[in-house]
C-alpha cells in the first residue's frame, strides 16, 4: 500500500492510482481553528447521541442539519475548500467508529441539505419527520424548493415510503395536484372544494397497464380492478374501495356505477365513471343521476355530498367547463393516459410516431 501525499489519499496496488481511498492530513497540520470546531462537533454529536438513540429520526435530521450548516458557516468565514469533508470525514469517522453517517459523501449531503433548508423552523415541524433516505430522494430529485416542501409535506402525511416517494416523483404528482376540470368551488363550502381540488389530478397516470389498447369501458375497469393497490396508490391516499358495477334500480331501468369509493377525509362516497373514449358532455348527465341516486340510497346524514370523477381519454377542458356548468353535484372530469411517451422533451414528441401509432405497432397491426 502506497501514500501519495500529493493529493491525500491512499492508493491500492502499484500501477493503479486512479483507485484509492480519500484521507485526511495528519491533525498537526490544520489550523487551531479547525481544531476547536472539531472539538465542538465532538462536543456536540455526544450530547445528541442519546436523544437520537430515544428520539430516533428526527434528532438525527436535526442532526444533520446542524452539522451542514455548522460546515457551511466555516467554509464561508474560513475560506476552507472542498478537501475538509475529507478531513472531517476521517475525524468523526475515528471518534464515532459505530456511526454511519460521516461518509465524505454524507456530509456534502449535509451541507446542500442545510442549503436547501436555511429555516429551521420548517426542518423541525416538516423535514425532519421523514427518513433522511427520503430527504436524500428529494434533495437529489427536486430542485425547485416549492416542490421540495410540498413532496416532505406529502411523504409526512401519507406515510409514503421512500421508493413510493420516488415513484411519486416520477409521475409528476406536484405538477398534477389539483388539476381536474370541476365545478368544486361552486359546488362544494369552500372548505371543502378546496380540499377536493387537492385530492383530483389530472391526468391520471395508469402505467400499470402497459401499452394493451383498452377499448371497452368495462375492460379497462377488469384491469385496474386487477391493480387496484396501484390504482388505490395513484387515486391518492384516503380512497377505500366500495365496489365495482353497483347496481342501481330506477323504475323499470337497471343501471351499474363502474367504480364506488369512499373518501375518508372528505367523508363521502366517489364514484368513478370510466371511458375509454373521448369526453362527451352526455356522460355529465349520467355521472349526475348517478350521484343523486347514491345520495339518496347510500349516502349517511353525516357524510358530505357525493363526488363524481370521470376519467376520459381525451377531453377538451373548454368543452369540459360549459358541460359542467349548471350542475349542483361537485363533479371532476380528468383523463387518463398511460407513461408511454410522458418523459420525452417537447422538442423531440413531433418526430416521433403517436401513443396510437406505437400502440399498433405493437399489437401487430391486428385492429
Amino acid at each position: 500500500m502506497a501514500s501519495d501525499k500529493s493529493n491525500e489519499r491512499v492508493f491500492l496496488g502499484h500501477n493503479k492510482p486512479e483507485v484509492g481511498f480519500p484521507i485526511g492530513s495528519p491533525l498537526a497540520n490544520v489550523s487551531n481553528i479547525y481544531k476547536d470546531f472539531l472539538i465542538e462537533l465532538k462536543t456536540r454529536i455526544r450530547q445528541e447521541r442519546l436523544r437520537v438513540v430515544l428520539a430516533g429520526n428526527a434528532a438525527l435530521v436535526n442532526l444533520y442539519w446542524d452539522i451542514g450548516t455548522a460546515i457551511i458557516e466555516k467554509q464561508e468565514k474560513e475560506g476552507w475548500g472542498a478537501k475538509v469533508i475529507d478531513r472531517l470525514s476521517a475525524d468523526l469517522n475515528k471518534e464515532f467508529p459505530d456511526m454511519k453517517g460521516f461518509s465524505p459523501r454524507n456530509l456534502k449531503y449535509m451541507r446542500t441539505f442545510a442549503s436547501a433548508w436555511p429555516d429551521k423552523a420548517i426542518v423541525q415541524r416538516v423535514i425532519a419527520q421523514i427518513p433522511w433516505r427520503s430527504n436524500l430522494a428529494i434533495l437529489d430529485k427536486i430542485h425547485d424548493a416549492e416542490q421540495r416542501l410540498w413532496y416532505a409535506q406529502m411523504t409526512l402525511e401519507h406515510g409514503w415510503s421512500q421508493p413510493i416517494l420516488v415513484h411519486q416523483i416520477g409521475l409528476c404528482a406536484f405538477e398534477r395536484k389539483g388539476k381536474a376540470t370541476n365545478n368544486f368551488d361552486l359546488s362544494l363550502p369552500p372548505a371543502e372544494s378546496d380540499m377536493a381540488n387537492q385530492i383530483f389530478k389530472d391526468p391520471y397516470i395508469f402505467d400499470f397497464l402497459g401499452t394493451a389498447d383498452t377499448r371497452r369501458e368495462r375492460e379497462l375497469e377488469q384491469a385496474l380492478i386487477d391493480h387496484i393497490q396501484r390504482f388505490l396508490m395513484e387515486l391518492g391516499q384516503g380512497f377505500a374501495f366500495v365496489g365495482r358495477q353497483v347496481h342501481l334500480e330506477l323504475g323499470d331501468s337497471d343501471f351499474y356505477l363502474d367504480l364506488l369509493f369512499y373518501h375518508l377525509k372528505l367523508r363521502c362516497y366517489v364514484v368513478i365513471e370510466l371511458k375509454a373514449v373521448a369526453f362527451d358532455p352526455g356522460h355529465v348527465s349520467k355521472l349526475n343521476m348517478y350521484l343523486n341516486v347514491v345520495d339518496d340510497v347510500l349516502r349517511h346524514p353525516d357524510d358530505k355530498p357525493t363526488i363524481g370523477l370521470l376519467l376520459v381519454k381525451q377531453k377538451n377542458k373548454l368543452v369540459a367547463e360549459y358541460a359542467l356548468r349548471g350542475y349542483t353535484k361537485p363533479i371532476g372530469v380528468a383523463e387518463w393516459e398511460t407513461q408511454i411517451t410522458r418523459a420525452l422533451p417537447a422538442s423531440l414528441k413531433p418526430s416521433l410516431p403517436s401513443i396510437e401509432e406505437i400502440e399498433a405497432e405493437l399489437r401487430g397491426g391486428n385492429d
